[in-house]
């Protein structure tokens, strides 16, 4: 019986194009800014859950197999 070998294509390094742009991260305060937004956001979505759960996930049910 014959052994047959398989070798899967392995990634070199000058594959990678050069001029491909770095991700920028967003300074400090940026960062903070968005985090406060994010935060405003979610409490306000808990705010909504508290107040009307039901009819909040009665909007996602599906309905007639949608």
């Amino acid at each position: 019986m014959a052994t047959q070998e398989h070798k899967s294509p392995q990634r070199r390094d000058d594959d990678v194009a050069d001029d491909a742009p770095e991700p920028v991260a967003p300074s400090g305060g940026a960062a903070q800014v968005q985090d406060a937004d994010t935060d405003d956001v979610l409490d306000e979505i808990d705010g909504v859950l508290e107040s009307n759960a039901e009819e909040f996930v009665r909007g996602f049910v599906q309905k007639g197999g949608q």
